[in-house]
């Protein structure tokens, strides 16, 4: 065993349809210890949202079906996010795995979702699970920014997908307004950067090196995800301006995944030594 431990989040409903097979496939590949958790809601909101499994003998049914005891089952009170940040902190979980996001248009423009929330307050990355039935990862796409929090997303990923093929883009936007000389400067800091990234330790060992495309980072993304069709993307959590908040990037990808995510979220006591000497886009937050 290596003590990890996966902390799985169902609200009940097929939001999180996938997120015990995906832990389970994760657990076996660390060979880390399983908990799930689900937060009670009142009984009103029950019968609305209809969830389908909230008992604590049918969710402890589903733990132990998918490898792990039932002991590991928690039934949580009071919100959401600050229950599950609260339990991942008390657990020192190595990752959290969450389902979808259930769109409110109105409420989502005022505040924060419960996923965002999580993803901000937890210690350690965050997996949006979505594709069903989960089987192993065979492509993954790494939106990069060329510092070590991106590297971290990387490793992490081939260690749970060790026979995936790996592929990475680093999005280079430009002003209308920049002049030749100015964008041949910025591609050969990108080309620094990226030989700087490939010394890096631990990456994917069969992993090109990374493609430095023009662009903004949505509109590149978009094109190599139609291209390649990954089955799991990895990027990071924190915006480029505030360390402290959710990327837009990050933001608008988790509420609405165009495969599962993996959302790496780094201590931000050093995410400005990280982030030192980089010319990475912000993504606009």
């Amino acid at each position: 065993m290596t003590g990890r431990v996966i902390l799985a989040a169902t609200d009940g409903t097929d939001r999180s349809r996938a997120v015990l097979g995906r832990a389970e496939l994760v657990a076996r590949e660390w060979g880390a210890r399983l908990a799930l958790a689900h937060v009670r809601k009142p009984s009103h909101a029950r019968f609305r949202l209809r969830l389908a499994c909230t008992a604590p003998n049918e969710l402890a049914d589903a733990l132990v079906r998918h490898g792990g005891r039932a002991d590991d089952l928690y039934m949580l009170e009071g919100n959401p996010s600050d229950a599950i940040v609260a339990l991942a902190t008390s657990l020192g979980a190595d990752l959290v795995v969450l389902g979808l996001h259930r769109a409110r248009r109105v409420l989502d423009t005022l505040r924060m979702t419960t996923m965002e929330r999580i993803a901000l307050g937890v210690a350690c990355p965050v997996l949006v699970a979505q594709r069903y039935p989960p089987k192993p990862y065979t492509r993954v796409l790494g939106a990069l920014s060329f510092d070590p929090i991106s590297a971290q997303g990387l490793r992490l990923a081939a260690s749970f997908a060790p026979k995936a093929a790996f592929h990475a883009i680093h999005a280079l936007p430009h002003a209308p307004t920049d002049t030749a000389a100015t964008r041949t400067e910025v591609l050969g800091k990108a080309m620094a950067q990226r030989k700087a990234f490939l010394s890096l330790p631990g990456l994917p060992a069969d992993m090109p090196a990374p493609e430095i495309v023009p662009g903004g980072v949505h509109e590149v993304l978009r094109y190599r995800m139609d291209e390649w069709h990954p089955d799991l993307l990895v990027i990071g959590s924190r915006s480029g301006r505030n360390p402290a908040r959710l990327g837009n990037y990050a933001r608008d990808l988790m509420r609405a995944p165009p495969t599962d995510i993996l959302v790496t979220t780094p201590d931000l006591a050093s995410v400005a030594g990280a982030q030192n000497g980089s010319t990475a886009p912000s993504d606009g937050s």
